[in-house]
């Protein structure tokens, strides 16, 4: 039998949700441990004024076993 816990967390990049999400995975994995998945919950876009995208910002659930 396990037991799971979820975090919420938010992360950034310029490149793109996959890397937002990517950097977001990797950060958290350094503290936390037997992530299992993640889902996002929002995501959100940074714009200049010509509407160009700056950054993207994703919102995210992280699943992990608890030990």
């Amino acid at each position: 039998m396990s037991v799971t816990k979820v975090i919420e967390l938010s992360a950034s990049s310029s490149k793109g949700i996959e890397d937002a999400v990517r950097h977001g995975l990797e950060k958290a994995g350094k503290t936390v441990k037997n992530i299992r998945g993640a889902w996002l919950n929002d995501i959100k876009v940074i714009t200049a004024p010509n509407g160009a995208i700056q950054e993207w910002r994703v919102n995210m659930r992280i699943n992990f076993e608890v030990d």
